[in-house]
């Protein structure tokens, strides 16, 4: 029977012309490379290699047996190197950066692609220099890096939304908004309950800025909880208003959980990408999280 490991000892050997150096070569030792070549040489009935003072020589036959096997050699090695680059991808642990805001939409949904993932949650500058300092595999951001150790795709665009509760009186407001009646508008706005992830309400802010060309809303929050998801959650059982991410208030949507307020067309789109340090290891499971990110975000 063939012994696939004699051939590769004795490529390394042929190769490297002694005995020590295959051995380093294989992480293996020498007298276990003496023995693979013995045992080879019985095998075939031939004598491959001349001892000389610094390493060995190949006989001639060793030359013809070199000649015979190195091709499918190199082809088996390097199917063998494609199966342990597929099971190191889907089997190791990895470790993916998310802002705790955008993880139960986005996230989460990537549980079911891999068997081992370590999240962390961070905000976009956090996330960049722990993916180019080689603590995370992966990070999903919403902002634009551009390194040489670092490779980043985009995967779709989100918008930040007004939603309500479901049993909230929006016939007014959505009249105004028909009629571009901004001022109006932004009164009605400013008399509902509010909600927020944040005390220093940044949604709402940017939302303003956009929406009614100003930097200081009148708005103060109600109530501040500080995941977007889990706060989505809670408005949904009660009464008010938020300024959220499209993504994160998708499932509350079409459950009718909430309403859609206002998606407003000054409101700009907000690309999200798929952040990785430069390693062929990750290719694969780089892969798979872009298109199940572009999936959800399509």
């Amino acid at each position: 029977m063939v012994n696939l490991e004699w051939y590769r000892t004795f490529k390394s050997v042929y190769k490297n012309g002694n005995f020590s150096l295959a051995a380093k070569e294989l992480f293996i030792s020498q007298p276990a490379v003496s023995q693979q070549m013995s045992m080879l040489e019985a095998h075939v009935g031939y004598k491959l290699f001349n001892r000389k003072s610094k390493g060995v020589e190949p006989t001639e036959y060793a030359k013809l047996l070199n000649n015979l096997i190195i091709e499918a050699l190199d082809r088996l090695e390097n199917v063998e190197n494609g199966f342990r680059t597929k099971a190191f991808n889907a089997n190791r642990l990895i470790t993916i950066g998310i802002s705790a805001h955008l993880f139960s939409s986005l996230g989460s949904t990537l549980i079911s692609k891999f068997d081992f993932i370590d999240f962390s949650f961070h905000e976009n500058e956090m996330l960049f220099e722990l993916v180019n300092a080689k603590k995370l595999d992966f990070a999903i951001v919403t902002a634009k890096y551009d390194t040489f150790d670092t490779v980043q795709k985009k995967v779709g665009d989100i918008k930040q939304i007004v939603v309500g509760s479901a049993k909230l009186d929006a016939t007014g407001l959505k009249a105004k908004i028909k009629g571009n009646d901004f001022p109006a508008t932004e009164n009605w706005l400013n008399e509902q309950i509010w909600y927020t992830h944040d005390s220093g309400i940044p949604h709402v802010k940017l939302f303003w800025m956009y929406a009614f060309n100003k930097k200081r809303p009148s708005i103060i929050a109600n109530f501040i909880i500080p995941s977007e998801y889990e706060m989505l959650g809670v408005l949904s059982k009660n009464t008010g208003v938020a300024v959220v991410w499209n993504c994160n208030a998708k499932s509350f949507l079409q459950d009718k959980k909430l309403q859609l307020l206002w998606d407003s067309k000054q409101m700009p789109n907000t690309e999200v990408y798929l952040l990785s340090g430069k390693n062929d290891n990750f290719n694969t499971a780089f892969q798979e999280i872009e298109c199940e990110l572009k999936n959800i975000l399509s």
